[in-house]
């Protein structure tokens, strides 16, 4: 040990202790922490002054990246190079920034991950957006503090015109704390500062009309609210985000494509990852991964397999890709040195006072320079007035200094104003200079006035905030990017969706669509009423609802599964367009198909569910009734309605009251009519009672109508050769029945005679004059006819012709027409057609 040295001996965990600390709080408060004033980290704002202080403008040249880096390391930040270029590189990537802050040439790496090109090839340069974070940091508007060599001076805030930190987000990993804020869309967020503005006690509530979601700059959807709304609250929440996709048919297979995705999310690693599940048979249903993205936009398009539901697809790839992720919002930032958890209002209340502060000293700076301005100009104007005895003293005197103790004594001037005018030029001794001192002395005076006036008033100055926000919405604001999709989670949105009315309409070929009432307007008798929707070909309008957005649409398939959907739900389309395919809204079985639909009220709505009922007959004669609060329990991947047994099948599901009658009729020519009230109701589970006796091994139901009004309703029957007929269920002059109400299980009355020349029965359908039928054939063509052309017949009758089939052809199937037209001319249909049961539908799907 050299002569003079000492040793202190030091406990190492106290040591430790202290050293961890000191480590820990410099990384939270000099690294990895945004200040709540500006939104950034101290190597963003070493960035973006370092460029300004070298030039570098939006509308300067550009500046190579590493000359860039060097002024920022030599002066301000004494770290490695990287750091400072990646976080250069980072403002200048449209995918990492909602709103980027530099603007770069060359090769600035791409959403795949690729690395940016090596600072000495690029170059960059400030964009318009940053220079507002800047502008006023002249006019001793923020702090300033010495660099790392006590050599310069660098700010220790920007005096920020943009709302940066709720704008741009951030993220970063400190000691013992981290913070992941979300971009938000600067139009909303300057509307929200504005309201909180006008009313400082805004509640979070009010200001989420403003502020809606966070909006990344990778746009994709917010799926459901609740973590926004969390979020918002407290500071924390999760933020479901999924890829904007759609399904369209590319070379005539059915393509799902992805336009844009999560935010933060590889593209590449994305697709390669995709590739694996496939490989390993995680993901069924895709043929082919095409990422065809270009400069034009993303586009990455999964090519599905023949048999492949695009629906059922397009779950799993949520399910298992990053095609959704999370966003998990922790808004930590530093409030005055200290790192604070802050939810929406408190950051716009920081915000505001820190541009108030930014005004303030501003307008103190200005009224200081202006009042020292004005202070020379009265010299200025003293020595005009008395100009030839200025010139006097000056000559007279040996020097400058001289001159100015002179001024000084003869006119009673400061120091600053006698040095001006021992300092003025000769030109400004003209008659014309002399008016424009005057002139600019009055402009000041005022000048002063109004600043000392903004100095005295709070409402001015929060005034010039809110102006100074308009201007810059007004020049940077833009739409939204992320969708925000309500119904994602659990949250009940009534309150975002107009519980406006509109028709539903389902398409023989299971095409569903949503269209607005207003677009059925009312036109008189003997117009030639609009074009109807355009379906495939040999396709027809089957359906017809009219409901409301909040009604629910219910649908049964052949397997005896229930399947839920919202009105608002089903895509919306014209009255032209043909609409999407059921198959691909639901997550049906691809082997499944839908056999009814049904158009319900509110299924929250206990009175309601508990007074209607689901009945639904099977082709094995089965019949079941189940109280409709059964049904009213969604969930996405259906319910089981009734549990069907082997070789046997779900026909037809009806909504009603409790208090209608049942007909069912059988292939051999039988039908029976029953009271509703003879079925007890029953449990999903269960698999029904007998509604019919099949009359032999091979028989089966061909439909089931579900009658209101015996007296007015008319039964249609079709046999397979052609032959059909209409009859009254009670004769309307002598009350008598026609079908007369027996018990369920019966045998059934003869509906129609069955012969070898009329084949057996395919269809049964209430209907009225005002109906039409379309008859398909098993060969493919489809026939209209008009049920008031069919005269009503006798019950046990053959019937007549309705078509001529060829020798081997026989009916495939019978079905309803909603004549849109016609529709048009009539009343203007109302929601209560739907809740009363009197709709334009049948409910009925025939077997194919």
């Amino acid at each position: 040990m050299t002569e003079g040295e000492k040793l202190i001996p030091i406990n190492i965990e106290d040591e430790m202790k202290s050293a961890y600390i000191d480590y820990s709080m410099s990384v939270i408060v000099s690294r990895a922490l945004p200040d709540v004033r500006d939104g950034l980290k101290p190597v963003h704002r070493r960035v973006l002054f370092g460029m300004y202080e070298l030039g570098v403008l939006s509308n300067r040249a550009y500046k190579k990246s590493a000359r860039i880096v060097g002024e920022v390391l030599g002066k301000y930040h004494p770290h490695g190079d990287s750091s400072v270029y990646d976080t250069m590189v980072r403002m200048a990537q449209e995918w990492s920034l909602r709103y980027m802050l530099v603007d770069g040439q060359g090769n600035f790496g791409s959403v795949d991950g690729d690395s940016p090109a090596a600072m000495r090839y690029t170059e960059a340069r400030m964009r318009k957006v940053s220079e507002e974070m800047l502008s006023d940091i002249d006019k001793e508007t923020v702090d300033h503090q010495l660099n790392f060599d006590d050599t310069l001076k660098e700010p220790t805030v920007l005096p920020t015109r943009i709302p940066n930190l709720l704008v741009n987000g951030a993220s970063g990993i400190a000691v013992g704390m981290a913070t992941n804020m979300p971009p938000h869309n600067l139009s909303e967020t300057i509307d929200g500062i504005t309201a909180y503005i006008d009313n400082p006690d805004i509640e979070i509530d009010e200001l989420i009309t403003h502020i809606k979601a966070p909006d990344f700059p990778t746009g994709g959807i917010i799926y459901g609210y609740d973590g926004v709304r969390e979020a918002f609250k407290t500071g924390r929440g999760r933020i479901v985000i999924r890829a904007k996709a759609t399904v369209e048919e590319v070379k005539g297979r059915e393509c799902i494509i992805v336009t844009e995705i999560p935010y933060q999310v590889n593209k590449a690693d994305m697709i390669k990852k995709t590739a694996d599940l496939i490989n390993d048979k995680k993901i069924e249903g895709i043929a082919n991964i095409r990422d065809e993205s270009d400069r034009k936009g993303m586009r990455i398009v999964y090519m599905l397999k023949r048999d492949a539901i695009p629906n059922i697809v397009l779950n799993t790839l949520y399910k298992h890709t990053a095609l959704q992720t999370s966003f998990s919002v922790n808004n930590i930032a530093l409030v005055n040195g200290r790192p604070e958890m802050l939810n929406l209002k408190d950051m716009i209340h920081h915000f505001v006072e820190h541009r108030h502060e930014v005004v303030t000293r501003r307008t103190e700076f200005e009224l200081r320079k202006a009042e020292e301005r004005a202070h020379i100009l009265e010299g200025l104007i003293i020595a005009s007035d008395n100009i030839d005895e200025v010139i006097a003293l000056i000559r007279s005197s040996s020097n400058a200094e001289e001159a100015r103790n002179k001024l000084i004594e003869r006119f009673e001037l400061s120091e600053i104003q006698s040095k001006a005018i021992v300092e003025m030029r000769l030109r400004q001794l003209t008659g014309l200079e002399q008016d424009k001192l005057r002139a600019e002395y009055d402009e000041l005076m005022e000048t002063i006035k109004d600043l000392k006036e903004i100095l005295a008033s709070l409402e001015r100055r929060m005034q010039i905030i809110k102006d100074e926000l308009a201007e810059i919405k007004a020049k940077y604001g833009d739409e939204r990017r992320s969708e925000i999709n309500y119904a994602g989670g659990d949250l009940s949105i009534e309150d975002m969706i107009p519980d406006e009315q509109v028709v539903i309409s389902i398409s023989h070929a299971g095409y569903i669509k949503r269209t607005p009432l207003s677009e059925y307007k009312k036109q008189n008798r003997g117009g030639v009423g609009s074009k109807a929707s355009t379906t495939r070909n040999e396709d027809f309008l089957e359906y017809l609802f009219v409901g409301t957005n909040h009604q629910y649409m219910l649908f049964f398939t052949q397997a005896g599964k229930c399947f839920w959907m919202r009105v608002y739900e089903i895509p919306e389309g014209s009255k032209a367009s043909k609409g999407r395919a059921i198959q691909n809204l639901i997550n049906i079985d691809p082997d499944d198909s839908v056999k009814a639909s049904i158009c319900t009220q509110d299924l929250k709505d206990e009175e309601y569910i508990n007074s209607h009922y689901v009945i639904m007959a099977t082709k094995k004669g089965k019949v079941k009734k189940t109280s409709l609060e059964q049904y009213s329990r969604p969930r996405s991947n259906g319910i089981n309605a009734i549990t069907i047994k082997e070789d046997d099948e779900l026909l037809e599901a009806k909504l009603t009251t409790g208090e209608s009658q049942v007909m069912l009729a059988l292939k051999s020519g039988k039908a029976i009519r029953f009271e509703e009230a003879k079925t007890r109701p029953m449990g999903r589970s269960a698999s029904g009672v007998r509604g019919i006796t099949l009359a032999h091994e091979n028989d089966e139901v061909v439909g089931m109508i579900a009658v209101e009004n015996p007296a007015e309703e008319t039964v249609l029957v079709v046999s397979e050769n052609g032959y059909g007929k209409r009859t009254y269920i009670t004769d309307p002059e002598t009350g008598e029945d026609i079908y007369r109400i027996t018990n369920r299980g019966g045998k059934g009355v003869k509906t129609i005679s069955i012969t070898e020349k009329t084949g057996e029965l395919v269809a049964i359908k209430n209907v009225n004059d005002a109906d039409g039928l379309m008859i398909i054939n098993k060969s493919g063509i489809a026939i209209r006819i008009s049920v008031e052309d069919l005269r009503v017949m006798g019950r046990a009758t053959q019937g007549v012709r309705l078509i001529n089939l060829r020798d081997d052809d026989t009916i495939a199937a019978v079905a309803k027409i909603i004549n849109e037209d016609e529709e048009e001319e009539n009343e203007d249909l109302t929601a209560d057609d739907a809740i009363n049961g009197t709709t334009i539908e049948d409910n009925t799907n025939e077997e194919e």
